[in-house]
């Protein structure tokens, strides 16, 4: 990685890559793969689509349909996912191995967020599945909230770490997991004290926002995502986890689009879409926190060591170069509002797709 100057005005790093994307399907491919290969060589795809993905037959077809949304010019390999039910036996999980392309399984809780409907409603169901998973070597991707709704929204991913979590790595002592887009100071500490084979990714958008985001000046419906933003000292925590330069915090975004209209609703849809400015905005956060020079183990090496990947060789550059982020963004299903949307950011993207 290179900083150059004390106050940098350009920042080379390896090509970093995403651990927790969403793209949909469809014709949002374009625009949603467009903004990821831009700036990501790699990235942990989502499985929740409608339907989910199931099987290891229609990863790689999925797989397909992404390759083919790729710019010209860009390079840039989707890592497919599983989402798991309480009905995925463990020759679906031998298939996936074997597939090369299949690079984890998802854990969604029943309801626990978009499209989790499928989602498990009760992990122990799934042993002999997990038992597969690890012996060969497959990560268990967790969206770590309780769904019992006498727990506080605020609390579900602490609670889900105690009730959920612990117990899990205990029955499966050899099972690698990432818990992902962590939002408490708890989850931080569980995956700092955990076993080497427990990580943990953190987004843009919960590093840079706590919770009076969803407030300020009226309700916010685009700050809305799961798990919810949480309070300051949350959020500093993650910021201090992030730029540590502990190899078990890398990035994953979360990037999660949804139209305006489906934000903007009487029941609107959680997730907040950075893709557009993913890097700049976690360059940011770094910059900010005195940390420049940890961004790319943050962004472009921890993560491919945990998934047994190589890093990349191919470089990007940012530049101090200020740019407003567009106020709204055109799909062919609708707008969307981005993550800033209408705001200055302070870093732009010059290049990408050189060699190291």
């Amino acid at each position: 990685m290179s900083v150059e100057n004390n106050a940098p005005e350009r920042l080379t790093l390896r090509k970093p890559d995403d651990w927790h994307v969403h793209l949909r399907d469809s014709s949002i491919l374009p625009f949603t793969v467009g903004h990821t290969a831009r700036q990501f060589g790699r990235a942990i795809v989502m499985p929740n689509l409608k339907p989910p993905v199931t099987t290891t037959a229609q990863a790689l077809e999925y797989r397909d349909r992404i390759l083919r949304a790729v710019p010209q010019g860009h390079h840039f390999d989707p890592l497919m996912t599983l989402y798991l039910t309480e009905r995925t036996p463990p020759s679906e999980i031998e298939r996936a191995k074997s597939s090369g392309k299949v690079h984890g399984v998802k854990w969604y809780p029943a309801g626990a967020t978009t499209n989790a409907e499928h989602g498990v409603q009760d992990i122990r169901r799934c042993d002999r599945t997990i038992e597969a998973m690890e012996a060969n070597d497959i990560p268990l991707l967790i969206h770590g909230e309780v769904t019992d709704p006498t727990v506080d929204v605020f609390d579900r991913e602490h609670v889900f770490i105690e009730q959920e979590l612990s117990p899990l790595l205990k029955r499966h002592p050899r099972l690698r997991v990432v818990l992902e887009h962590i939002s408490t100071r708890q989850a931080v500490e569980f995956v700092t004290q955990a076993p080497a084979r427990v990580a943990a990714t953190i987004t843009a958008h919960h590093l840079l926002l706590n919770r009076n985001a969803l407030f300020t000046g009226g309700l916010r419906p685009h700050h809305y995502c799961l798990p919810v933003l949480k309070r300051e000292e949350h959020r500093r925590a993650l910021v201090a986890a992030a730029t540590s330069g502990n190899p078990k915090f890398f990035l994953g975004t979360d990037s999660a689009p949804h139209l305006r209209r489906d934000k903007e609703s009487a029941c609107g849809c959680a997730g907040i879409y950075s893709a557009h400015a993913a890097i700049e905005l976690y360059a940011e956060v770094f910059e900010a926190a005195g940390a420049l020079d940890r961004l790319e183990g943050f962004a472009s090496s921890y993560g491919a060591d945990f998934y047994q990947l190589p890093r990349s060789s191919e470089l990007l550059t940012l530049e101090r170069r200020s740019w407003t982020v567009p106020s709204l963004l055109e799909t062919q299903q609708g707008a969307l509002l981005p993550l800033r949307a209408g705001e200055p950011m302070p870093w732009s993207l010059v290049t990408a797709d050189t060699t190291a």
